[in-house]
């Protein structure tokens, strides 16, 4: 079978049911692939896992342990951002669980140093100098995990305004500017003396109304004991997904009456079908298989092991018996824009930074915290891997990014002249 073979076998077996019913909504996500290798990774995560247990398959630095940690899923160089925390804190972190899941912490390190690898390739970037970018990643995580595992959660910190420097502090003073107010502004308009949201390209009156009402009571009793949630529901509009990662979902947009009758408080939450992490159709753990109610349930569920001090809008439910993830459109979210960072020391400090982003994401869920299906250290179950040849990880690691960058630009081209002639059903 040929590569272009597998790719098709591959995105048909993950996105066939929704291409088939939304060939539209398809066309338009692989068109975005198409525009650039970069785009096309971040939309083939189900290809790069298959790559995972095919021929990129290997179980250095994994042991049943290493290979139970929670993981992010799809964690490339753009799935991170800021967002502000349930003590009202400002934090860049990773973002976008979409794709969270229990397995391998080595997938969530090889697949975001073949992202740098594609990222510094589009930079017209060096080698060495995409190596050096993807070393200081790996040892900054090292580093990172080796003083959580001495110091126990509480040497977990978290990068704010006090703890950044450089182009992630800049990301964060930005979000800082941002205001509800200007939130509402784009999404709504003031009709008979109250909000309702305006009406756009992609926005569509939900006919369903009663069915997300009922569905968004039985999210009350998910969010967290101290949540304080109005339930005031002003309007309702549905959302039909466009972007690369929710082509076909439908998505619904609740606009709330705020903690006081000022219009400025209005909140706007979402709620959005889950599907099934592209990572998980190759872990066969039923231990983990099993937790999760639901694919809502597990998108949640993973956002709060993976994030300390998760929003407090943060839950899930169900509507029509399909998994839903419910989260705020939060006015503070703010990512950080790679063209911007472009000189060695930027990147370089972004990359440090980064690393210890990770290192902490894969340190909160674990025995000491309120999730019971990580129920060791995972940083030291981590580091008792990583001590035996820290070295030979770090350099494998950053050969992994050349050799699957060039395999992801590779596999843009077959894609592109797969989808250009007409080789992928349904669309």
């Amino acid at each position: 079978m040929s590569r272009s073979d597998d790719i098709v076998e591959v995105l048909v077996r993950e996105f066939g049911s929704l291409m088939a019913a939304e060939p539209a909504a398809f066309r338009r996500k692989f068109r975005k692939m198409a525009a650039s290798a970069f785009a096309f990774y971040r939309g083939s995560a189900c290809l790069f896992y298959a790559d995972m247990v095919g021929e990129f398959a290997g179980t250095r630095f994994l042991n049943e342990r290493t290979s139970r940690v929670w993981i992010h899923g799809d964690l490339h160089a753009e799935n991170f951002g800021t967002y502000m925390n349930s003590d009202g804190i400002l934090v860049f972190n990773v973002n976008d669980f979409d794709e969270a899941y229990v397995g391998p912490f080595l997938w969530d390190l090889r697949r975001f140093a073949a992202s740098v690898a594609l990222i510094g390739y589009g930079k017209a970037l060096s080698d060495e100098m995409i190596s050096s970018l993807v070393t200081v990643f790996a040892r900054a995580y090292v580093d990172e995990l080796r003083a959580i595992a001495l110091g126990g959660d509480d040497a977990i910190g978290s990068l704010t305004l006090r703890t950044t420097t450089g182009p992630l502090h800049r990301v964060l003073q930005l979000a800082r500017l941002n205001t509800r107010v200007e939130l509402l502004s784009r999404e709504t308009v003031i009709d008979h003396y109250d909000r309702r949201f305006a009406r756009g390209e992609g926005v569509f009156p939900a006919v369903d109304r009663d069915s997300v009402e009922e569905a968004f009571i039985r999210y009350l009793e998910t969010r967290p004991p101290h949540a304080k949630i109005e339930h005031t529901i002003k309007d309702v509009v549905l959302r039909k997904g466009v972007g690369i990662g929710s082509a076909g979902l439908p998505s619904y947009n609740l606009l709330l009456e705020g903690h006081t009758q000022a219009l400025e408080n209005d909140v706007i939450i979402y709620m959005k079908q889950a599907q099934t992490p592209a990572v998980a159709r190759h872990i066969a753990d039923e231990r983990v298989r099993s937790y999760f109610q639901h694919q809502g349930h597990r998108t949640a569920e993973s956002q709060r092991a993976l994030q300390a001090a998760a929003d407090q809008w943060l839950g899930y439910t169900t509507l029509g018996g399909v998994g839903q993830l419910v989260a705020e459109v939060s006015p503070y979210a703010a990512d950080l824009d790679w063209s911007d960072v472009n000189e060695p020391d930027e990147l370089l400090s972004v990359m440090r930074e980064l690393g210890r982003a990770v290192a902490r994401a894969h340190s909160v869920a674990d025995d000491e915290s309120s999730h019971d299906l990580v129920d060791y250290s995972t940083e030291e179950a981590i580091v008792a891997e990583l001590d035996r040849d820290e070295r030979g990880f770090i350099t494998e690691l950053a050969e992994f990014a050349h050799a699957y960058g060039a395999r992801a630009r590779s596999d843009h081209q077959l894609f592109v002249d797969l989808f250009r002639n007409g080789r992928l059903p349904g669309v």
